[in-house]
């Protein structure tokens, strides 16, 4: 589900009769690419339109939790004949303490009781329940939309200030989480607390090679190793160039040379992060 699907899905949750044309109106598409686009979401189960009652609105006021357990041979039996009785909303299975959870919308207080009693008890394979009440719903579940993916993250590893935030500032405005630390070290660091998506890693900081270094324990760490490493880096202009070992090209996945192009940089980090 892209961009594009979310906004559609935003504006048929607020008003599930908006017709195609409107929504192709509000976002500036054709009515073609709406009525497409919901067509495979519909087929594709990201998007169900239906009529939703309201309990409250119905006269049925008095909303309770059911947490049950269950034996075992019986949870898909006992959740069946739960979801078949008028009074049910909803029935999930569960893992952890509880084996079933039913939401029951009644009129009353006896009537829950009523429920309780006269439905749920003769039921067999219950082996005991939980009952809470709901006074009051903050938030219903036709109210929930897709979250917006996280953005992907880039770490940036360089001692040189101003290309950091340069890089840093282009890289937020393309859409992009961006992290900055001074030196190899500080970039492993930070990768063990938070993994990134790309790291962007300069050759030169607290040692000639720091930045090679920190690549050859980024790939014999298990949990960094996938981590793609583009360097960017000024060695090539500079009389250290021959130090840079010529049989670990395993180590990068990609490399420009300083000063580089900031359209380059970008198709580079795009590339890298997509892959």
């Amino acid at each position: 589900m892209d961009g594009l699907d979310r906004q559609i899905v935003e504006l048929l949750r607020a008003n599930g009769r908006r017709s195609n044309v409107e929504i192709a109106r509000t976002l500036g598409v054709s009515e073609g690419t709406v009525r497409k686009r919901v067509d495979r979401l519909i087929a594709e189960g990201g998007l169900a339109i239906r009529a939703l009652a309201n309990p409250a609105a119905a006269g049925y006021g008095v909303r309770a939790l059911l947490f049950l357990n269950v034996a075992l041979r019986r949870v898909d039996e006992v959740g069946a004949l739960l979801a078949a009785f008028p009074e049910v909303v909803a029935v999930h299975c569960l893992s952890g303490e509880h084996d079933l959870l039913a939401e029951v919308a009644v009129r009353s207080d006896g009537d829950l009781y009523a429920f309780l009693r006269e439905r749920l008890a003769p039921l067999e394979g219950v082996i005991s329940t939980r009952t809470s009440l709901i006074p009051r719903t903050i938030k219903e579940r036709y109210e929930w939309a897709p979250p917006e993916p996280a953005l992907p993250c880039v770490l940036i590893a360089d001692d040189d200030p101003d290309f950091a935030e340069i890089t840093r500032t282009m890289l937020l405005a393309s859409g992009y989480r961006v992290r900055t630390v001074p030196s190899g070290r500080a970039a492993l660091e930070s990768l063990h607390r938070e993994p990134a998506d790309l790291l962007v890693l300069d050759i030169m900081m607290e040692g000639v090679l720091d930045g090679w270094y920190t690549g050859g324990l980024i790939r014999r760490d298990p949990a960094l190793r996938d981590t793609p490493i583009l360097i960017v880096s000024a060695i090539t202009s500079s009389d250290y160039l021959g130090m840079v070992p010529t049989d670990d090209d395993n180590l990068i996945d990609g490399f420009l040379s300083k000063p580089v192009d900031a359209e380059r940089l970008l198709r580079e980090v795009g590339r890298l992060v997509r892959r």
